[in-house]
């Protein structure tokens, strides 16, 4: 090598490791599974910058400070007109880190953003261990509930081990140190190890000395295969691909059992140990816990994504299904998504309303397969439509993941 080669290869190796950079920065231009496809293909410049559009409205009113300490959280409100006790919810805390972490590099406070709100999550523990964040908080920054939201937990653990890959631990805080402290707290609380599912929280209790009622019961969104083969990388804990297969294993039997000709799952279902059922209305949140309501609706994103970002055929299998019946069921219109369905496929009744968070994860799946292009575009086209003013916390912020996959920002682990 020669003299000058060298000190290109020695200052280029530099910058690459040097403290503070972004190695990932945005955009990434990411060669997902071949065969994925994108929105629009060759308009990727049209694509990142409604990217940015979107996400310079959602920072501007979601990314809050706590007043008088280094601290962030994402504000968690049912309509920006409607007032309520409820500041921040852990399921927010996960959602907010994981998009920081995609956005460096545009956004040069990403990671002082990201830092405050893990400062955030650590200074709301539950009551059970350090390592996973009480669910919800009030508007003096007090916990009101002490058990967790597992979803929550999950997805702070995994925006860790992102905050690892693009930035390393030259700051004050050891990302993957601490990513693998919540995984061994998810691991021992919040998984049952029995059947290999997800609890609803660690206040779900199963052990030698105690199960409570509902240790065999799990909330569908709440399988998350990207997020849990990261886990087994990172921790070598050959525990998580368990996890993954026994859940795979689930959901093409629910599939198979409850919606032959949709494919969908329920929000919650029961008695995992027994094979799995829908839960019975008003089981945790609503009358519609036992049909495809408002935690399903993530379902096609977080599966989606496992064939996208892994090329995990089981995905694709799963969301094929999904994607040739809302095709059909919509006449391959996205306004005529509607906002729950029954296991059958029918709209439940009163919810013919537009809501990105049914709407945008249908994208998601639907990039699984070239047969889809056409309903790609319009549903990418459709989304952008809605003014961040007109949708609710939770309606932005699953537009705003939904987003960076789409345009192929999401990298993985």
């Amino acid at each position: 090598m020669t003299r000058v080669k060298f000190l290109c290869f020695f200052f280029l190796s530099a910058w690459i490791s040097s403290p503070g950079q972004n190695k990932f920065p945005f955009p990434q231009h990411l060669a997902y599974t071949k065969g994925v496809i994108l929105p629009n293909p060759g308009i990727k410049k049209n694509r990142e910058e409604e990217v940015i559009r979107f996400y310079s409205e959602w920072k501007k009113i979601y990314l809050r400070k706590v007043e008088g300490k280094n601290q962030d959280y994402v504000w968690k409100t049912d309509s920006l007109q409607r007032k309520t006790d409820t500041i921040c919810v852990s399921e927010g805390q996960g959602y907010g880190m994981m998009i920081l972490v995609y956005m460096a590099g545009k956004d040069p406070q990403a990671r002082a953003l990201f830092d405050g709100l893990f400062r955030f999550a650590r200074a709301h523990p539950s009551d059970k261990s350090p390592y996973l964040m009480a669910w919800i908080q009030d508007a003096h920054y007090k916990s009101k509930d002490l058990s967790t939201a597992s979803d929550g937990d999950v997805d702070i653990g995994y925006a860790l081990l992102l905050a690892d890959k693009q930035w390393g631990n030259s700051g004050s805080i050891h990302y993957k140190e601490e990513a693998l402290k919540t995984i061994r707290a998810i691991k021992e609380q919040e998984i049952n190890p029995s059947s290999f599912s997800v609890m609803l929280s660690n206040y779900t209790v199963y052990s030698k000395e105690d199960k409570s009622k509902d240790c065999y019961d799990t909330r569908s969104s709440d399988f998350m295969p990207v997020n849990f083969k990261a886990f087994g990388k990172a921790s070598g804990d050959p525990f998580w691909e368990k996890l993954v297969k026994k859940n795979y294993t689930l959901f093409h039997s629910l599939q198979e059992r409850f919606s032959p000709d949709a494919g969908l799952v329920p929000d919650f279902i029961l008695h995992v140990e027994k094979g799995g059922r829908p839960a019975y209305p008003n089981y945790l949140e609503y009358k519609y816990d036992g049909k495809y309501y408002y935690n399903a609706c993530r379902v096609p994103w977080r599966i989606g994504l496992d064939y996208i970002l892994n090329g995990d055929m089981r995905a694709k299998e799963f969301v094929g299904k999904i994607n040739t019946w809302i095709r059909k069921t919509t006449g391959d219109n996205p306004d005529n998504i509607s906002a729950g369905y029954t296991l059958s496929g029918e709209d439940l009744r009163g919810q013919n309303f537009e809501a990105l968070s049914f709407i945008c994860p249908f994208g998601v799946s639907a990039m699984v397969d070239a047969k889809n292009q056409a309903w790609l575009n319009r549903i990418w086209k459709y989304s952008l439509g809605f003014p961040v003013q007109t949708m609710d916390y939770y309606d932005n912020t699953l537009k705003m993941l939904n987003l960076l996959v789409l345009s192929g920002n999401a990298w993985d682990y």
